[in-house]
């Protein structure tokens, strides 16, 4: 769809963060600066590319480490230099998507938001789009915290998994279909992949999330008190000159 929802925004994770992302820190140039398909675009380029079909560019926050933030700048020229944060101390996931969330949440509080990782592979990029506006349709509307996982075809073991309840809350059959999470599984032997994929119950977790603004930074306070009000305190900083200062 031309038409972009201004209430779109999108989290890319590039780099520092937590070990499931980023494995490959100790090189020179991390997979997501790589053409690894050979198509002319870098991971991190075609990531840009496919989440901007789906939210305005102006919306698009990529939180990484200082030390990438000129690589991404050269690399997604288009978005605009303020929208590149290096990560805040602790490198853990969950202050990133926070620092994010604060900062979206200044500039629109019935923002959706979708995060993901940098260096993934996508080919079916039309399905893909379709299933991120799916989702932000559904937390819109539902107060909720989804998360899109990929339909297993072998028992792999190098990704974590998602055990979905099997209750089937809605689908477009061949597609997609949403579905309640029963538990979030580590990455599995090869016996256990095989449970995994025969069971028609557990999906590939791709690290993609979904949610509103409103319903994360709720779940923040609940599940994550100390952290929400390490950034709550600072919350008339975001969007100034101080944030930097306030970070760190």
């Amino acid at each position: 769809s031309t038409f972009m929802n201004k209430n779109n925004y999108a989290i890319i994770m590039a780099g520092g963060v937590g070990s499931r992302f980023w494995p490959w820190s100790k090189t020179e140039k991390p997979k997501q600066f790589l053409d690894v398909l050979g198509t002319g675009k870098t991971l991190i380029q075609q990531t840009y590319e496919r989440i901007n079909r789906i939210c305005p560019r102006e919306n698009i926050l990529i939180i990484t480490n200082g030390l990438y933030a000129d690589t991404i700048a050269e690399q997604v020229a288009d978005i605009p230099r303020e929208n590149i944060l290096s990560e805040p101390k602790g490198r853990n996931t969950a202050p990133c998507i926070a620092y994010g969330a604060f900062k979206i949440q200044r500039h629109n509080p019935n923002a959706n938001i979708l995060v993901a990782p940098s260096d993934h592979v996508i080919l079916k990029e039309d399905l893909f789009v379709k299933v991120v506006e799916e989702a932000f349709n559904y937390v819109q509307e539902n107060e909720v915290l989804l998360t899109i996982g990929i339909d297993p075809h072998k028992p792999e073991t190098g990704y974590g998994y998602i055990q979905s309840t099997g209750n089937v809350i809605k689908e477009s059959p061949g597609e997609w279909q949403l579905s309640e999470v029963s538990a979030f599984r580590e990455k599995p032997n090869v016996e256990k992949a095989k449970e995994f994929l025969e069971s028609g119950d557990y999906f590939w977790n791709a690290g993609i999330f979904v949610w509103s603004v409103r319903t994360i930074i709720r779940s923040f306070e609940k599940h994550l008190p100390t952290m929400h009000s390490q950034f709550d305190a600072f919350e008339t900083d975001y969007n100034t000159k101080n944030e930097e200062a306030a970070v760190r």
